[in-house]
C-alpha cells in the first residue's frame, strides 16, 4: 500500500463504512479446510478492505470482529480466534501505524484475558497518535449491550442528582454509546448473503445505508469494496424525510 494508493478517488463516499464479516466457515467448509483455516483468510481479507477504505478516503471503518454471542462457538474455534486476534495485533499496529491509521477496539473487553486486554492496549496507545482513517474493531460486542451499558452511565447520572429522569433525552444517551465521538455511520456492508444485522450497532444503524452481498469474507477484495461503495454513491438518503 503507497502513499499514493491512500489518496482518496472519490469526493462522494461514506465516511463511516460498518462491514459484518460474514463466510469465514463456510468458505472453509467448502475447501474442506478446519475453521481457523478460514479465519486466517478472514484475516488477510481485512488488510484487503482496510487498504481499499483508506485509499478511498473513508474516515471511519468498523469491522465486527467477534459478538458476544461468538462465545456459543467450540472452544477450539474460540481459541483459534482469541489467538489469531492477539497475533493480529502484534503483527498489523505497526503497518497502521506507518499508514497513519488509528485502531479503536469497542466491546467489553474484560471478556478477554489479561494478555490480549493488554495487547489491545499496547496497539491502540502505539497509534493513538496518527490522524488518517480511524480503524475500529468490534470485539466481544453487542449492539444491546452497548445500549445497556450506555443506560447505566446516564442512570448513574440521575443517582448523583447531575441529571432529572424526566429530562433524559436521546442526547443524552447518545454521549455514551460507543463511536459517539466518531462520525455517523454511513454504510453497512454483510457479506455471505445473510441479511440480518446480528446484534451489531444497533442504535448507530438508525440511518444507515445496508448493502449484503453474497461472496464470502474471506473472498472480499478491494473490488467488492468498489462495488459497495457504487452502489451506496447511487442510493438516496432521507433521513426520514422526502
Amino acid at each position: 500500500m503507497s502513499d499514493k494508493e491512500l489518496t482518496p478517488e472519490s469526493q462522494s463516499i461514506p465516511a463511516h463504512v460498518a462491514v459484518i464479516m460474514d463466510g469465514n466457515n463456510r468458505w472453509a467448509k467448502k475447501k474442506r479446510l478446519p475453521s481457523i483455516a478460514g479465519h486466517r483468510a478472514g484475516a488477510a481479507a481485512v488488510r484487503k478492505t482496510v487498504e481499499a477504505a483508506a485509499r478511498q478516503g473513508v474516515k471511519v471503518l468498523t469491522l465486527f470482529a467477534f459478538s458476544s454471542e461468538n462465545w456459543k462457538r467450540p472452544q477450539l474455534e474460540i481459541d483459534g480466534l482469541m489467538g489469531l486476534f492477539m497475533r493480529s495485533l502484534k503483527k498489523e499496529a505497526k503497518r497502521l501505524n506507518e499508514y497513519s491509521i488509528r485502531l479503536e477496539v469497542i466491546g467489553d473487553k474484560s471478556g478477554f484475558s489479561e494478555s490480549l486486554q493488554e495487547q489491545i492496549q499496547i496497539a491502540e496507545q502505539e497509534t493513538a497518535n496518527n490522524d488518517g482513517m480511524v480503524l475500529v474493531i468490534a470485539a466481544n460486542y453487542g449492539g444491546r449491550w452497548d445500549i445497556v451499558e450506555a443506560s447505566k452511565r446516564v442512570a448513574q447520572q440521575v443517582e448523583t442528582g447531575q441529571l432529572a429522569a424526566a429530562d433524559i433525552t436521546e442526547t443524552h444517551l447518545a454521549e455514551h454509546i460507543c463511536l459517539a465521538d466518531l462520525p455517523e455511520l454511513d454504510l453497512i456492508i454483510r457479506t455471505s448473503g445473510e441479511e440480518r444485522v446480528s446484534n451489531f450497532l444497533l442504535w448507530q444503524l438508525a440511518y444507515a445505508e445496508f448493502i449484503f452481498m453474497p461472496v464470502l469474507w474471506p473472498d472480499f477484495d478491494k473490488t467488492h469494496f468498489q462495488e459497495a461503495l457504487d452502489i451506496y454513491q447511487q442510493r438516496q438518503r432521507r433521513y426520514g424525510g422526502r
